[in-house]
This record gives structure tokens, sequence and C-alpha cells, in this order.
């Protein structure tokens, strides 16, 4: 009689255990379902979007896409093309992207703040990309940023208030040997020191 009980109250216990498994997946379910359904209906209200004309602004974008059929393993490509297109990844064109690959937004937003070729924010007319990887940090890539901080009146990751330059820090470039390295209108600047590179970036605004 003991033992029916044991194994009673073994099933009841089972049966509960298996009723929460339940619950909670059928939550985690409902859960992606909401989430997949503020998702599209947001991508839809980008793909709305039109410029003066009537055309979409994603028609690059578009284009990429369907060259690569959709393929989640383009999502660097399509990134790109967006970039080139807008100058910069707004929260809506990364939103647009992630529906139409079928992917998570925060999937695509950590794939573009990753890379250091990838802006969100709008750019100045000139870009200043300044590595700050441990090479570059000990031969005082530091001192480079402070200096175009002073002399142009912007904060590390900002544009001036002009538009015409914007100052970025970025991860490792991979070229330590060439430390400090700096990129400026996607011109490579090797072993640079604060006066040269000001004189640089004086010579590109100036046009």
């Amino acid at each position: 009689m003991n033992g029916g009980d044991g194994k009673s109250r073994d099933a009841g216990l089972l049966s509960q255990g298996t009723g929460s498994g339940d619950e909670k997946g059928k939550g985690a379910a409902l859960k992606r379902e909401a989430e997949e359904r503020a998702r599209v209906k947001t991508g839809a209200a980008v793909r709305e979007e039109v410029r003066e004309g009537g055309e979409s602004p994603y028609i690059q974008v578009d284009r990429v896409l369907k060259r690569c059929q959709y393929s989640q393993d383009a999502l660097i490509e399509v990134l790109h093309a967006a970039q080139e297109t807008f100058g910069f990844l707004s929260e809506d064109t990364m939103t647009y992207i992630a529906h139409q690959l079928k992917l998570p937004l925060s999937w695509v937003y950590g794939v573009a703040s990753f890379y250091h070729h990838f802006n969100l924010k709008p750019q100045g007319e000139h870009v200043c990309n300044i590595c700050m990887g441990t090479a570059c940090f000990v031969k005082r890539a530091g001192d480079i940023v402070e200096t175009l901080e002073r002399e142009f009146n912007v904060k590390a990751g900002e544009t001036t208030a002009d538009g015409k330059l914007s100052v970025n820090i970025v991860r490792c470039l991979g070229n330590c040997g060439l430390a400090p390295m700096i990129i400026l209108d996607g011109k490579v600047y090797a072993r640079q020191t604060p006066e040269s590179m000001l004189h640089h970036c004086k010579e590109a605004v100036k046009g």
C-alpha cells in the first residue's frame, strides 16, 4: 500500500512538473509570437516610407536582398548597401533589414555595432576613425583624440556643429605595426602624431 501511495505521489508530482513546464513553454511561445507580430508590424510600417516622388527609400537595399535571395548570411553585405544609401544605419533601417531577413532586431544591431565600418549616427562630411586597440593606445592614440576634440570642439563619437568632421574611436583595426593608425575618409594614416593628424584633418575640412 505504501509503495502504491509513493507511486501515486510521484505520478502526481511528475504531472505537476509537466504542467508547469507546459505553461512555461506556452508563455515563451506567446512571447515569441507577440515579438514577431511587433517586428512584422514595425517592418511593414517602415516599408511604407517613401521618398518624394513616391520611391521607396530601400530600393538599393532591396536589390541586394533579392540578389542574395534574402539569405541571412548576407547580413553584412545588406548593411553595407544600406549605409552606402543613407550614410548611416538608423533604427528604422535596421528594423527593415531584420524584417526582410527574418532576424531579430537585436542580432542586426549587434552586428552593426560590432564592426567599426558601420555608423549608427549621421556622419559628417569627413570621417576620422581613430584606432584605440592596445598597440595604438600605447603609442598615444588617446593624445590624438584629445587634440582633435580640443581643436575642433567636438567629442569623440560626435560630429562638429558645422557637420564637417566626425571623430570616432574604433576597435583594433588589425594593423598594429602601423600604430597609431587612423582612417580619414577611407584613407589609412600610419604612425601618426597629434600634430600630423590635426594637419590632415584641417586639410580635409578645408577642402
